[in-house]
């Protein structure tokens, strides 16, 4: 698929590759201010973030609509949130990671902020759309939660453009670029 807009996941993990904490779905309760304050800057920047349900209802409570700013939730029944719904702000849709891509790329969006859950970034590394992981590791480890992608199976090569280290405590910004 030829495509204009370039998808970037951005991602905050525990050193054991939890991104999620038990049944948090919301990173803000361990991620450190400065992750915090980098994924805030992003939101700001980028006027496309995709998400998946769940990373939704987590973010629900801090998210702030408004104009020029689109959010797009995968969700397995959209309808369920109709009430929700504010155009060319916040939509909910059950279409094919591939078909999303196309409509926001003839939308004429540039970035695609991919915001998670594992799930469907597992959908989009499979379709070959990721084209940069910008992923947070945070100086914990803790037992339970899911990683960054669901599909084990999933093999992905990718090459480190950048890195930077957020604080004292050893929090470490991660910038790759997906080889395809």
């Amino acid at each position: 698929m030829k495509r204009k807009i370039k998808v970037i996941l951005v991602m905050v993990t525990s050193l054991n590759g939890k991104s999620t904490k038990g049944s948090s779905f919301s990173p803000s309760s361990w991620a450190s201010a400065e992750d915090q304050q980098f994924f805030g800057s992003l939101i700001a920047k980028h006027s496309l973030i995709v998400m998946g349900r769940k990373t939704y209802e987590a973010a629900r409570p801090k998210m702030k609509l408004e104009l020029g700013k689109r959010r797009v939730v995968v969700t397995r029944v959209p309808e369920k949130f109709s009430e929700y719904r504010v155009e060319g702000q916040l939509e909910f849709t059950k279409e094919s990671v591939v078909s999303l891509v196309k409509r926001m790329d003839a939308l004429g969006y540039k970035t695609m902020l991919l915001a998670g859950g594992s799930d469907l970034n597992s959908a989009f590394f499979r379709e070959g759309l990721v084209d940069q992981l910008w992923l947070t590791i945070e100086p914990l480890i803790f037992p339970e939660g899911k990683g960054i992608i669901y599909d084990e199976r999933l093999e992905v090569s990718l090459e480190l453009l950048s890195m930077k280290k957020l604080n004292r405590n050893g929090t470490l910004l991660l910038r790759y670029k997906i080889k395809k």
